[in-house]
């Protein structure tokens, strides 16, 4: 199938399939015109690559999570280590949220949100010291 059979098919944009191609991730045959030629092993593949980017993996650990699951032989364990590196990656992302979410709602409430030229929320930004 073609490119766009297949972006229907996956549910992903042809340029992300074709940018998914250009780095490796998927290898389609080529028909005898050159144009690509989708197999339903590669839409299963660009199927589990959306799955994977929609759970916040990055591309190099779809590249390794691929790696995986080709491998029949592999060990779970450095599946789950995978996913556990990523579930560190949020949980310190989400810290980082908070604190600024914290920070900003401490600013708002400093802020008189009136008329008046001073704003602490802009002091903050611009590193002036607190009255």
């Amino acid at each position: 199938m073609n490119v766009g059979t297949a972006a229907r098919r996956t549910g992903l944009p042809a340029k992300t399939i074709r940018y998914y191609e250009d780095i490796g991730l998927i290898s389609p045959a080529r028909a005898d015109n050159g144009y690509r030629d989708y197999s339903g092993d590669d839409i299963h593949r660009l199927a589990f690559l959306r799955r994977a980017r929609g759970l916040g993996f990055s591309i190099e650990d779809c590249r390794q999570l691929m790696a995986l699951y080709r491998d029949k032989g592999r060990a779970s364990q450095d599946v789950r280590a995978i996913a556990k590196s990523h579930v560190a990656a949020i949980d310190a992302k989400l810290a980082e949220l908070q604190s600024m979410r914290a920070t900003l709602h401490k600013l708002i409430h400093a802020c008189h949100g009136d008329d008046r030229p001073d704003c602490p929320i802009l002091d903050d930004m611009a590193g002036k010291p607190a009255d």
